[in-house]
């Protein structure tokens, strides 16, 4: 990016009126982005004493459109501050570790942040022992229990994550999105009644336990490629505006198996690191109730297996719909920990039965 037109007509106002006169922009550099519309420039400034070497530009495609707030069944709402911003000061006054807002221009589709560097959980743990992985992700989780008890305990209906919920409707919905796009390519004509009725009534079941579940703050989509390593110790959050009230575990489900996370994440590992949210959870002094071990793994299994065929059909959507065909990617792990969670619940037999006559990657 060579003109700074291209994020603001403004650019260089914002900086020098959030840096003083002497502030200078010495490049663009565009950033990867995600599945969203919004995109990210790296913008690099002149180093000079209390001033960052660089900031982060985050651009709306739509700035009157950015102040919509949603679950991806359907609108919610028209915020009065784009779930961003009204998230974000939230959170702050929770603790999270998220990036500062330096100049929030979203009125005009452009937000100013803090720049957290490019070293994503994922990439500091690729590759690392295990005792590093088990250090880092037990500080993810420290953060993710700021959100989820100190949060919650500090319920503020102002706060757009207090306003929507992942009840058993929306559970429901996305275990439709599955129907809809997880079978892509591996169909000749539609399921057969009888299949597609056992699946939505094991489908609705899931739904309705999750559904009934107490309700806490969850970023709800806390994996390794929204936190971010600085100096080897700090998890920084980010991508958190889609904040909802859910089950507790959801958010860890999605922290230790999103994607290709069980590479790192093993099968040991993962229940050391359960244990470890379980055991915080019971001993804060804000905590609504306290887990056992056989209550913490029901939720936990429930918010995992619905979560993964969630990522199925989304993943399809975004190729098919979106023109985003890089998550297909994290399709094969993905289908992996579906097999693995459908093998260890003998009441989902006719799932796995019948999952299997189509993706045979979930055979035994």
């Amino acid at each position: 990016m060579n003109d700074a037109a291209e994020v603001s007509p403004r650019l260089e106002e914002m900086v020098a009126d959030r840096f003083g006169s002497s502030a200078a922009i010495t490049s663009r550099e565009p950033m990867a982005g995600d599945a969203s519309t919004r995109r990210y420039v790296r913008i690099r400034l002149r180093a000079a004493p209390g001033m960052p070497n660089s900031l982060v530009a985050m651009v709306m495609a739509d700035a009157e459109g950015a102040r919509t707030f949603s679950d991806e069944g359907g609108v919610v709402g028209l915020a009065d501050e784009i779930p961003y911003v009204n998230v974000h000061n939230f959170l702050v006054r929770c603790g999270v570790d998220v990036p500062e807002i330096y100049v929030d221009a979203s009125a005009e589709g452009v937000l100013l942040l803090e720049d957290i560097g490019d070293v994503a959980l994922w990439d500091a743990v690729s590759g690392a022992g295990a005792d590093d992985v088990r250090r880092l992700f037990g500080r993810a989780i420290d953060q993710l229990l700021l959100i989820q008890i100190d949060g919650t305990a500090r319920r503020d209906t102002s706060c757009l994550g207090f306003r929507r919920s992942f009840d058993q409707e929306l559970y429901e919905w996305e275990f439709e999105h599955f129907l809809e796009w997880g079978f892509s390519g591996r169909l000749e004509g539609p399921l057969p009644a009888d299949e597609i009725a056992e699946l939505r009534n094991r489908f609705s079941a899931i739904a309705s336990f999750l559904g009934e579940q107490p309700r806490v703050l969850n970023h709800r989509d806390f994996h390794a490629w929204n936190l971010f390593v600085q100096a080897g110790e700090r998890i920084r959050v980010i991508d958190f505006q889609d904040a909802l009230l859910a089950a507790a575990p959801y958010d860890l489900a999605t922290l230790l198996g999103d994607r290709v996370t069980p590479q790192a994440v093993t099968p040991d590992l993962e229940r050391d690191l359960v244990a470890h949210y379980a055991e915080a959870w019971s001993s804060h002094p804000a905590a609504p109730w306290r887990w056992s071990d056989e209550e913490i793994w029901a939720v936990y299994n429930a918010c995992a297996l619905q979560k993964a065929f969630k990522v199925v059909g989304r993943f399809h959507f975004l190729d098919r719909v979106k023109g985003k065909p890089g998550y297909l990617q994290f399709l094969p792990p993905t289908l992996t920990r579906i097999r693995g969670l459908l093998a260890a619940s003998p009441e989902l037999r006719t799932v796995w039965e019948i999952l299997q006559r189509y993706f045979p990657e979930l055979r035994p």
